[in-house]
C-alpha cells in the first residue's frame, strides 16, 4: 500500500492542497483570500510539474494495475499542470477586476486538475470514470461561475446536461466492455480485444466509449456544447477548457486506445479517423461566420482537435508521438491568443466582437504583431511553429496508410486559414474607428502573449526540448 501511495503522491498532494484551501477560505475571510489563493495554486502547480517532469522514470503501476505512472502520463499531467497555472495567472485579473474572483475558484480548478492527472494514468475503467467525473463535475461549476449572468448560467447548465449524458453513454459503454471482456482492466481488456477476434458487443462498447470520451474533446458529432459554453463562460474559464481539459481528454483518449484495444487497431482507426475528418471540416466551415472571438475560438478547438485525433487514428507510436506534439504546441498557442482576447476592452468592459479590432495595429503594433504570429501559426502557416504541428499528425496519418485523411487536412486547413487571416484583415486594413480598445496596462497579459508568440517563432529549433520528450512518452504507450 505505502508503495501505491508513493506512486500517485503528486495526486495526493494537489488534492490535499485543495482540501487545505478550502478550509483556509473558510476561516479567513473567504473573498479575501482569493487572489493569494490563486497564486499559491499556481506556484504548487509548478512546483509539481517540475518535480513531476525531473524525478519521474520508468513505469510504475499502482492498485492492481488500475493506475500507471509512465513517460507518457507524466509528459500530459506537466503540459496540464504548467497550462492550468498560467491560464490562473493570466485570468487573476480579469476575475479580480469583475467579482468573480471567489477563494472556490482556484479550488475547484485544482480539483479538477487531480481529475485530469488522474484520466492520464487511469489503467482501468472504473479508474477513468473516476478521474473523468472529478474532472467534469469542478468544470461544470466554474462554467456558470457568474451567478447573475444569464448566458453563464446557461453555459453551465447545458454542459452540465451534456456532460451528465455523455458520461452515461460512456458508462453503458464502459458495462458492455466489462461484460465481454470480463475485466475492466486495460490489461485485461487487451488480451480480449485482439483483431480478427473482437465480439460484436464489445465492438459496441468500444463505439459508445469512443463517443463519451469525443465528448470531452468537443469532437464532430459531439461538439454541440462547445460555442454556447465557450462564449457564456467568463473569458479566463474558456481559455482554461481550451488548454489543460483538451490535453487529458486526448491522453485518456489515447490510453483506451492502445493501452485497452491496442491489438484491434484495424476495428477503431476508422471510426477515429471519421471523427477527425468531420471536427476539421466542421469547425473550418462553421468559424467563418462568426462574429465573436469566443465562439470563433470554440470552432477552431473543434478544428484542431480534429487534427490531434488524426495522430491517433494513425495507431501507431508516431502517431501518439504527433498528437503529443500538437497538443503541446496547440495549448501554447492558446494561452497566448486567450492573453490577448483578456486584454480587450473598450470603457473598461471587455470586448469580444471581432470587428472591434478595426486598426488595432496601428495603436498597438506590438501586441497585434504578436497576435498576427500566433493566428498564423493557428492557420499552419510556415514557419511558424502550428505549421511543424499539423506536418506532424499529417506524415503520422500519411504513413499509416490513410493518405486520404492527411489530403482532407491539408484542405481543411486551407479553409480554416480564411478565418485566421480574416482577423489579420482586421487588425491592419479594417476601418477606422472612432473609438478604438482600450491601451491594456497589464504586464502579465503582455509577457504571456510575447511569450507565446516568441515560442511559435524561435521553438522550430527542438521545439524546447518537446519533440523527445513526446517520443518518449509515445514509446511508453505505445510498444
Amino acid at each position: 500500500m505505502s508503495a501505491d501511495l508513493n506512486i500517485i503522491l503528486p495526486e495526493i498532494l494537489l488534492a490535499l492542497f485543495a482540501i487545505f484551501a478550502l478550509l483556509g477560505g473558510v476561516y479567513t475571510g473567504k473573498d479575501g483570500v482569493a487572489s493569494t489563493l490563486v497564486w499559491l495554486t499556481s506556484a504548487a502547480m509548478v512546483a509539481l510539474a517540475a518535480w513531476i517532469g525531473l524525478t519521474g522514470t520508468g513505469t510504475n503501476v499502482a492498485f492492481n494495475g488500475m493506475f500507471s505512472d509512465d513517460g507518457f502520463s507524466r509528459f500530459a499531467k506537466v503540459v496540464i499542470l504548467l497550462s492550468t497555472a498560467a491560464v490562473l495567472i493570466m485570468g487573476e485579473g480579469y476575475m479580480n477586476k469583475r467579482g468573480l474572483l471567489r477563494f472556490e475558484y482556484p479550488i475547484l480548478v485544482a480539483l479538477s486538475v487531480v481529475g485530469m492527472m488522474m484520466m492520464v494514468s487511469a489503467s482501468d475503467l472504473m479508474a477513468l470514470y473516476m478521474g473523468l467525473e472529478l474532472q467534469s463535475l469542478a468544470l461544470y461549476v466554474v462554467a456558470s461561475l457568474r451567478r447573475d449572468s444569464a448566458r453563464s448560467t446557461e453555459a453551465g447548465l447545458k454542459y452540465f446536461v451534456l456532460g451528465a449524458l455523455s458520461s452515461g453513454i460512456l458508462l453503458y459503454g464502459a458495462s458492455l466492455i466489462y461484460g465481454y471482456a470480463g475485466t475492466t482492466l486495460f490489461s485485461g481488456i487487451i488480451q480480449t480485444a485482439v483483431h480478427g477476434d473482437v465480439s460484436v458487443g464489445l465492438l459496441f462498447g468500444l463505439i459508445f466509449v469512443i463517443s463519451g470520451m469525443a465528448f470531452k474533446v468537443s469532437a464532430v458529432p459531439f461538439h454541440m456544447w462547445t460555442p454556447d459554453v465557450y462564449e457564456g463562460a467568463p473569458t479566463p474559464i474558456t481559455a482554461f477548457f481550451a488548454t489543460a481539459p483538451k490535453v487529458a481528454a486526448m491522453g485518456l483518449f489515447a490510453r483506451v486506445m492502445h493501452d485497452a484495444f491496442g491489438n484491434a487497431i484495424p476495428d477503431w482507426q476508422q471510426v477515429i479517423a471519421l471523427i477527425s475528418l468531420l471536427s476539421m471540416f466542421l469547425g473550418a466551415v462553421a468559424a467563418i461566420g462568426q462574429t465573436n472571438i469566443k465562439r470563433l475560438m470554440a470552432y477552431s478547438s473543434i478544428a484542431h482537435m480534429g487534427y490531434a485525433l488524426m495522430g491517433l487514428a494513425a495507431g501507431t507510436a508516431l502517431g501518439v508521438e504527433a498528437m503529443l506534439v500538437y497538443m503541446t504546441i496547440y495549448v501554447t498557442m492558446n494561452i497566448g491568443t486567450f492573453a490577448f482576447i483578456l486584454s480587450m476592452e473598450k470603457g473598461g468592459q471587455p470586448v469580444t466582437d471581432i470587428a472591434s479590432l478595426n486598426m488595432y495595429a496601428k495603436a498597438q503594433p506590438g501586441r497585434a504583431f504578436a497576435m498576427l504570429i500566433l493566428l498564423f501559426s493557428l492557420a499552419g502557416v510556415p514557419p511558424m511553429l502550428g505549421f511543424f504541428g499539423k506536418l506532424y499528425v499529417l506524415r503520422a496519418a500519411y504513413d499509416a496508410g490513410l493518405a486520404w485523411l492527411a489530403i482532407a487536412g491539408v484542405i481543411a486547413s486551407v479553409i480554416g486559414a480564411f478565418y485566421y487571416l480574416r482577423i489579420v484583415f482586421f487588425m491592419y486594413f479594417g476601418e477606422e474607428q472612432a473609438e478604438g480598445l482600450d491601451a491594456s496596462k497589464s504586464t502579465i497579459l503582455w509577457g504571456f502573449l510575447m511569450a507565446s508568440a516568441g515560442i511559435m517563432v524561435f521553438g522550430i529549433i527542438n521545439m524546447f526540448g518537446v519533440e523527445p520528450a513526446a517520443t518518449a512518452a509515445a514509446a511508453a504507450l505505445v510498444n
